[in-house]
């Protein structure tokens, strides 16, 4: 196994090895480095500018940065993992917003940077949002820039002129136009899981009927092989018996001549069920074509897969399907075989085959079971 660079053991650390809360710590981190960045123009400017008190401004600097690194070590905890926003979006932009409000009275002429910050703000974090929350998001904004509006001529003691009001209206252009681009984004979401969703049962339909038969509802020959091969897998690597039957109703076609393709279908739903109800769950039952089934047993005794079969047999045999001219009968030939390890499917399935022709040769609506193949030679006899 190879051993982690220092770089990944230091990335393991900073942000963990649990790939979800990896990610919740890298995007909590870039919400740090933003406001950050933030902190560092203000300091830039309060340097820069007597007009600004610089004092308020390194104070305004250490909480706004504070809160958000408290946060992102929250988040890093994994102590959010357990809450319904486990990533902390509402409360970071809730907090940077605030910040920014604060910023807008204390940058004094150079206010005009924080509607910039601002959308960058909204826009980042309204991935993680539903739009109840955008919403909510954008109504505190405006109540909280407002307020910044109506407190900064006051707080620098000067009228209020046509900068203030340019800025005023730059913050509300600002927050409009991120809250209308949110709820935007937001719809597109919704119509994409939409389309997701329906992506999603569109492949799972098409799944069920590339392994399905469509009239049935049973495993169709395509699956019904996957299955054999996985069955015959397991029973070489336990020892325990796997058997395979072939079964085919007797007389379909004069069903479909006298009664029409309509009943056939009918009589071949009916068939499928009364088997199913004969067999046990860990049984299985596929449509191999036309009116011929095959039955996989595994786990089973020669003669207990004889006497199941027998059930099968009889409890087809006694089925009444209504149509219009009364009630339709059928009956059921079976063939049966248990696969020989080392051997293929194919033969296995071939001596069922011909174990299915010799009960219909003796008659019909009859069991048969395939002889086991002696050592070195294929046998193609069957024994009723």
């Amino acid at each position: 196994m190879r051993t982690p660079s220092r770089w990944h053991r230091i990335r393991d650390v900073v942000l963990s090895t649990d790939r979800r809360r990896r990610t919740l710590v890298a995007m909590a981190l870039l919400a740090l480095v933003l406001m950050t960045s933030s902190a560092g123009v203000m300091l830039m400017v309060a340097t820069a500018s007597s007009a600004v008190n610089a004092v308020a401004v390194q104070w305004w600097a250490a909480i706004s940065v504070g809160g958000m690194v408290v946060m992102t070590a929250f988040i890093r905890s994994g102590e959010t993992a357990r809450l319904s926003d486990p990533s902390l979006t509402v409360p970071q932009m809730v907090w940077t917003i605030t910040s920014g409000a604060v910023a807008y009275v204390l940058a004094g002429d150079a206010r005009g940077v924080v509607p910039a910050v601002l959308a960058m703000i909204l826009f980042f974090g309204t991935f993680g949002l539903t739009v109840a929350e955008v919403i909510g998001i954008g109504v505190y904004a405006l109540l909280a820039f407002g307020c910044a509006v109506a407190a900064t001529t006051r707080f620098n003691a000067s009228p209020f002129g046509y900068l203030d009001t340019a800025y005023a209206l730059m913050v509300l252009i600002v927050l409009g136009g991120s809250i209308a681009l949110n709820l935007r984004i937001q719809r597109i979401r919704a119509r994409l899981q939409e389309q997701r969703e329906a992506l999603a049962q569109a492949l799972a339909v098409n799944r069920d009927l590339a392994t399905r038969d469509e009239l049935t509802g049973l495993p169709n020959r395509r699956a019904m092989q996957d299955l054999m091969e996985l069955e015959r897998r397991r029973s070489l690597r336990s020892g325990r018996p796997l058997l395979l039957a072939q079964l085919d109703i007797d007389h379909f076609k004069r069903v479909n001549d006298s009664h029409g393709h309509a009943m056939g279908d009918r009589a071949l739903q009916a068939f499928a069920g009364a088997v199913r109800a004969s067999v046990r769950d860990t049984d299985v039952l596929a449509r191999w074509g036309g009116e011929e089934f095959v039955l996989l047993l595994s786990d089973t005794r020669i003669n207990d897969a004889r006497d199941l079969l027998e059930r099968v047999r009889a409890a087809v045999a006694a089925m009444e399907i209504p149509h219009t001219s009364g009630t339709l009968s059928l009956t059921v030939s079976a063939g049966l075989a248990q696969h020989v390890p080392h051997d293929t499917l194919e033969l296995t399935l071939e001596r069922a085959d011909l174990a299915l022709y010799t009960a219909k040769s003796l008659g019909r609506n009859r069991v048969a079971v395939a002889p086991s193949p002696r050592r070195g030679s294929r046998s193609h006899s069957a024994q009723t």
